[in-house]
């Protein structure tokens, strides 16, 4: 990324010096020869290179780092000063060399010189500010280049932290319900054993990627909901719809995980009555449609206020990963918990 753009700067840099001893010395032609023209150009050109190369790749990046403006406005007026004198110089003494029309005192030079510098103080002004203004133009994109680096790394930091809270509290959840198990059904605990084996060889080895494909995350999505409906057996009514038509969709790993974990966390089960989770998702035209919806009792709605460690962080993740791509409808009437997301997926060859 920086080759390119140092090449272009380069390319740039040429273009202008080029064109600009061109129109230089087609406008000193008018009033000289076109050899005494040629050289005059080419004078001007060097010198106004060097002065304007120091100021720019020098002078100005110093006095932006260390925010001395002022002082660079200083150091711009006296090199204008000084070019000017110098183009004073070539266009009086280039004139000697090639038609011996001024007087053999340097006191007659004076009124010639005095002309240069007056004719030239407008160029060193014009050089000097175009060069400036390029250079600060450069120098500007270059500190938004790198302020959207720090802000990208920033970001997949952030993301990463997210991530890394969700995984340690779904593997404890998952152990602790295995570990419960052991000690009424030594088959289901084994059943659940190996459903946790494709869980966290899940989350090792495809959850360190910004974005992983759809099916793989619904196969993850059925895993877990196949070991909360046999942890809760007839307790509760578990009707889980997953549908997926386009395969190639991604979507940022363990993203819904939050909203499935607290449907069974805080689900109501009254005394002979069975609870119910309800969870339906469905991409279409590129487009992930997810629901959960769960009864809770009226003792959960302090606890679920703060809307807990989880929904925080899937909210955090959204804002982050799907600005503008992520529409998410929480309601709680009635003592029904909803959970409405629709969501903008991306494709592989989108990335």
């Amino acid at each position: 990324m920086t080759k390119p753009f140092v090449l272009k700067e380069y390319i740039f840099s040429f273009t202008f010096w080029l064109v600009f001893a061109i129109v230089l010395w087609c406008n000193i032609q008018v009033s000289a020869g076109a050899l005494s023209a040629l050289v005059q150009a080419v004078l001007i050109i060097i010198s106004s290179f060097i002065l304007t190369h120091f100021l720019t790749s020098t002078l100005l990046p110093k006095a932006l780092r260390l925010k001395k403006m002022k002082k660079f406005l200083i150091q711009v007026s006296v090199i204008i000063l000084i070019l000017s004198l110098i183009y004073s110089c070539i266009y009086t003494y280039v004139d000697i060399a090639f038609e011996g029309s001024l007087p053999n005192h340097f006191s007659g030079h004076l009124p010639f010189l005095w002309r240069g510098f007056y004719m030239g103080l407008p160029a060193s002004f014009l050089i000097n500010g175009s060069a400036c203004g390029i250079k600060f133009y450069q120098e500007l994109g270059k500190i938004e280049r790198d302020h959207i680096l720090l802000q990208q790394a920033h970001l997949e930091n952030q993301l990463k932290l997210l991530q890394d809270q969700i995984n340690p509290h779904l593997v404890f959840n998952i152990l602790n319900h295995i570990h419960i198990l052991m000690k009424r059904d030594t088959e289901l605990a084994d059943y659940l054993l190996m459903k946790f084996s494709d869980i966290l060889r899940y989350q090792l080895y495809h959850c360190n990627e910004n974005l992983v494909s759809l099916d793989k995350e619904t196969e993850y999505l059925q895993n877990l909901i196949e070991v909360e409906k046999l942890r809760w057996g007839n307790e509760l009514n578990v009707k889980a719809t997953l549908e997926i038509g386009n395969r190639k969709a991604l979507i940022a790993p363990l993203l819904l995980i939050p909203f499935i974990e607290n449907a069974f966390k805080y689900v109501c089960r009254l005394p002979g009555q069975t609870g119910y989770v309800k969870i339906f998702c469905k991409e279409e035209s590129n487009t992930l449609f997810f629901y959960v919806e769960n009864p809770y009792s009226e003792m959960a709605v302090d606890k679920k206020k703060d809307g807990g460690i989880g929904l925080q962080n899937v909210k955090k993740r959204l804002k982050l990963q799907y600005p503008g791509a992520h529409d998410l409808k929480i309601e709680s009437d009635h003592l029904i918990y909803k959970v409405t997301l629709t969501l903008k997926l991306s494709e592989e060859n989108e990335q």
